[in-house]
Formats: structure tokens, C-alpha cells, sequence
């Protein structure tokens, strides 16, 4: 076993959650209350879903409830955190046509078999990766845009289309959304061993099995995002996301 799941392991928990609330608020980062109850909210939906994961596996109504579920959830949190007060409904697109196709191929070509066990943390891991994602391409697009809108007057002027001159403001910064992914996969055995490679191995797995199932989620996580990341810029560039008043 990873971790010892005792008392000792709620005090440490909840110091280090403290110690994260308390060290944003004093130096003002202005994310403190925001931590404090991400990790609260973490330990309430973990607990709710480790009582129902097994009954949901199960049946297939539900297992396709419980994904449906998944990607509400990210739609909702992508959309908020991009436009709170705008229309955060187009966060399901990138979401969607990223996280569909790939996978779409893997089910459709065997690598991971139609059933709960296997689909549900594989979707979960795809949505995460393109929550995240859509999140930074659609904020950093929208800042750009709003710190640099004389350059895309002066490609209006310059007689370039709308959607054209916010594209070639916005598109260096929507493409940093990339970054994390990229690095993860290139550090990857080096740096840091992830929670699918070190999952497969304390549940038995041989390492080169535990290092495919990883390449795998690596890989297909970049496809997932790059998607995501384009149909997000291109959502911004046509003025579909955006912020109230921008």
C-alpha cells in the first residue's frame, strides 16, 4: 500500500491544506479561501465517489450517467473560469470535440474495453486534461486581447478580417495551454513517475505494461488538448467566448 490511511493521515492532510490557504493569503496571492475550499470540496467528492464507483461500473445507464456527469462538471467549471459572467455554455465545445475522438479510437480499436472499470477513469482523465486545458487557452487568449486590442485595430485597419487579427494577437499566448502537458510528457520517467504508471504497478502490473497504459494516457492527453486549445482559440477569435463588456 502507497499510504497509511489513518488519523495521521486527516492531521497531515489538513495542515498542508492550511499551510496552502495560509501561505497564499499572507503573500497575497489572493487565493486562499479558493484553496481551502477546493480541498474540502476534493475530500467530499472523493469520499461520495468511492461509495458509488462500484454500483456505477456496473450498469451501463449509469456508467453513461456518471461520464455525462464528468463532462457537465467541467463544462461548467472551464466556462466559469474563463467568462463568469459570459456565455460559459461554449466551454463544452472544446471539451467535447477534444475528449470524443480519441476517445472514439480507443474504444472503437480494443485498446481500452467498453466496460466501467476501464472507461470511467480513462474519460476522467481525457476531460481533466481537457478542462485544463480550455481554462488557460481561453483566459490567456482573452487577456492578450485585452491588453494588446490597439494591434487588433490595426489589423482591421490593415484590412484584415475580425476573426484574423484577434487570431494573430491571441494565438501565441492560447498555444502556452500546452505547456504543462508538454512538459509532463517529456519528463516523464525522469522527473516525475505519474499516478497511472505507479497505479499499475502496486496493483501487480509488470513495468513495461505499466510504462504502455502510461504512454498511452500521455499521448492521448496531448491529442486531447491540442484540439481543445484550437477550438478554443478559434471560439475567442470569433467572439463566441468572451467576457461581458470586452
Amino acid at each position: 500500500m502507497l499510504l497509511t490511511v489513518n488519523v495521521a493521515f486527516g492531521v497531515v492532510l489538513a495542515v498542508l491544506l492550511l499551510a496552502a490557504a495560509v501561505t497564499a493569503a499572507l503573500t497575497h496571492l489572493g487565493r486562499g479561501r479558493e484553496i481551502l475550499v477546493a480541498g474540502v470540496r476534493a475530500a467530499a467528492q472523493l469520499g461520495a465517489v468511492s461509495l458509488v464507483i462500484g454500483w456505477v461500473v456496473r450498469y451501463l445507464p449509469a456508467l453513461v450517467g456518471f461520464v455525462l456527469l464528468m463532462y457537465a462538471v467541467a463544462v461548467w467549471t472551464a466556462g466559469r473560469r474563463i467568462t463568469p459572467r459570459g456565455p460559459w455554455w461554449w466551454a463544452g465545445v472544446p471539451i467535447a470535440a477534444g475528449v470524443l475522438p480519441v476517445l472514439a479510437v480507443v474504444l472503437l480499436t480494443g485498446i481500452v474495453p467498453p466496460t466501467g472499470i476501464a472507461l470511467v477513469p480513462v474519460a476522467g482523465i481525457f476531460i481533466g486534461g481537457a478542462l485544463t486545458a480550455t481554462v488557460l487557452a481561453g483566459r490567456r487568449a482573452l487577456d492578450e486581447l485585452r491588453t494588446r486590442h490597439g494591434e487588433v485595430e490595426a489589423g482591421l485597419a490593415l484590412g484584415l478580417l475580425d476573426r484574423d487579427a484577434r487570431l494573430e494577437v491571441a494565438r501565441v499566448s492560447a498555444s502556452d495551454a500546452l505547456l504543462p502537458g508538454l512538459d509532463q510528457t517529456r519528463t516523464v520517467g525522469l522527473v516525475t513517475l505519474p499516478g497511472a504508471f505507479v497505479g499499475m504497478l502496486l496493483g501487480g502490473a509488470s513495468p513495461l505494461r505499466a510504462g504502455a497504459v502510461q504512454l498511452f494516457v500521455l499521448v492521448g492527453l496531448m491529442a486531447v488538448q491540442v484540439v481543445a486549445v484550437a477550438v478554443t482559440l478559434e471560439l475567442v477569435a470569433r467572439g463566441r467566448l468572451h467576457r461581458r463588456g470586452e
